[in-house]
């Protein structure tokens, strides 16, 4: 097993970037709290997003994708308990996509006016500050304990600007499900620190010392299956997908970009924390979760069809990109992990590129019902932009970052899995393609199957969404479709960076791809 180096922050930069970035939304949240004035809420939630964002350039910028190893490290211990973090070629893409969304979320909330809702704007900014946290452990508890603060944000934003009629029994639904995978995952992490004590007679949950001593683990199936349904209700991985729908159909799309990072969350955990930690099991039973994902990509594509409520239309085409994200984390080879990674990235982008263009939809028609819409791609033209393009790249079409990564993850998945899953994931996109095509033909172009009564608003009104903050969302998240998906070499040699020595297999992930480093000639074939 491969050694895994850990650079500390203090040898490349003068502060610890990873805990300022987290602090800096909680200061924030802090100071949103304390002020009552609407118009300073506003200027203190856009001054700590943007300096969050700008922080995360920074750290790709000082982050070297040809050093192996944990960068940017940082580990305090007091009071037995241990707080650590760190970045690799896993990780700092998330994270980066948590700032950019957080700061393109904020500006959507100011065309739904809820940015000058005092108690809505803090829970917005713990939200980013929570998953910048979780994205950045390197301990397992403390994964879990940001993972379990994350429900706090999301029950008070949906219990405040949700629009549906049943918001309590949505978070009570929430509840159950993710209380569940949250106690799943506490149990599997509490196993696997305990049983690594009897060899090392040290209680630890920091990831590097539970990598490099799990050969030996008892109850290692037991534990890999806490985990992985744990983590596959946080994806949301079928059959443990019912709350996506719900909430998304009756929760708040004014945080729509960052929550699309948090459903993220669960993918990054299995290849943080399951795959690495759990090899042998996981390549035992990848035929398992493969079946599962091939289920999941037509069950998600099928419902989606039957359904006339964009919100739920979405949720279910996520559950479908799930199912084909999590085939490449487990055909265990750097091709289709690499593929994983871009894909997980780009529909993360694009899907809340779509959700946030509904989302104004909504604010100007009050309905969510693709029948009673239609015919507005003349006067919505910035929300039919920003749609249309996002669509291309969950469709995958060239020029997108979607096109490579879908291109990788086949290549990988032809070497671990075989054709026939391969077509299977092919003819599952295809079946996406009709449906966000289908989406946008019935919602821009063709005319309204309902009547749907003219909405007028009145100088006074709180309704009237912004058409100048409507093209500052479309041309950011589509210009970064755009220029990614037109070079995406060196998104993946950022991604190969640590990408072999973390989850490498025992047998197949250095059979099957001996040269981890050469992955982008495929790409270069192409181009």
């Amino acid at each position: 097993m491969d050694t895994i180096t850990m650079t500390l922050w203090s040898e490349t930069i003068s502060f610890p970037i990873l805990s300022v970035m987290t602090a800096i939304p909680l200061v924030t949240m802090l100071l949103v709290l304390l002020t009552p004035p609407p118009a300073i809420v506003l200027r203190l939630s856009f001054a700590g997003t943007i300096l969050t964002f700008l922080l995360g350039l920074y750290l790709l910028a000082v982050f070297n994708p040809d050093q192996p190893g944990i960068q940017l490290y940082e580990k305090y211990q007091g009071m037995g308990l241990t707080y650590s973090v760190g970045v690799d070629g896993t990780n700092i893409l998330f994270i980066l996509l948590t700032t950019l969304l957080a700061l393109l979320a904020l500006v959507y909330n100011m065309t739904a006016r809820h940015a000058t809702d005092r108690i809505h704007v803090a829970c917005f900014l713990g939200y980013e500050a929570i998953l910048i946290g979780a994205f950045a452990a390197m301990n397992a508890m403390q994964f879990w304990l940001w993972c379990f603060l994350e429900l706090v944000p999301v029950i008070l934003m949906t219990l405040r600007t949700g629009s549906g009629q049943n918001r309590r029994w949505v978070v009570a639904l929430l509840l159950q499900h993710w209380g569940s995978g949250l106690l799943m995952v506490l149990a599997g992490f509490l196993m696997l620190g305990f049983g690594i004590m009897l060899s090392t007679d040290v209680l630890s949950f920091d990831w590097l010392i539970l990598k490099e001593n799990n050969a030996n683990l008892e109850y290692a199936t037991l534990i890999f299956f806490l985990l992985l349904f744990g983590f596959a209700i946080r994806m949301p991985l079928f059959p443990f997908h019912a709350w996506l729908p719900v909430l998304a159909e009756q929760g708040t799309v004014a945080s729509a970009g960052i929550f699309l990072v948090s459903l993220k969350l669960g993918i990054y955990a299995v290849m943080r924390f399951l795959i690495p930690l759990l090899p042998e099991v996981a390549e035992q039973w990848a035929w398992f979760v493969v079946t599962l994902s091939l289920i999941g990509i037509f069950y998600g594509v099928l419902l989606a069809f039957m359904q006339i409520n964009f919100r739920r239309l979405l949720a279910f085409a996520i559950i479908s990109q799930t199912g084909l994200i999590v085939i490449g984390l487990f055909d265990f080879n750097s091709y289709a992990m690499e593929g994983s990674i871009i894909l997980a990235v780009s529909y993360g982008l694009a899907t809340a590129g779509i959700l946030l263009s509904l989302g104004m939809i909504y604010k100007r028609t009050h309905t969510a019902f693709i029948p009673r819409l239609g015919g507005m791609f003349d006067t919505n033209t910035a929300i039919a932009f920003l749609f249309v393009i996002c669509a291309l790249s969950t469709m995958v079409m060239p020029g997108t970052p979607g096109f490579d990564g879908i291109h990788l993850l086949l290549e990988g998945t032809i070497k671990g899995q075989g054709w026939f899953v391969a077509i299977a994931i092919l003819f599952g996109n295809v079946l996406a393609v009709g449906l966000l095509l289908r989406a946008f033909q019935q919602i821009f172009i063709a005319a309204p199957k309902r009547f749907q009564g003219a909405f007028t608003y009145t100088h006074h009104t709180s309704s009237q969404p912004s058409p100048r903050n409507e093209w500052i969302i479309a041309i950011v998240i589509c210009g970064l479709l755009i220029a990614t998906g037109v070079n995406t070499s060196p998104w993946l040699h950022i991604i190969d960076q640590n990408l072999e020595s973390i989850h490498s297999s025992p047998s197949s992930m250095g059979a099957a791809h001996p040269d981890a480093l050469t992955t982008q000639s495929i790409i270069s074939k192409d181009h």
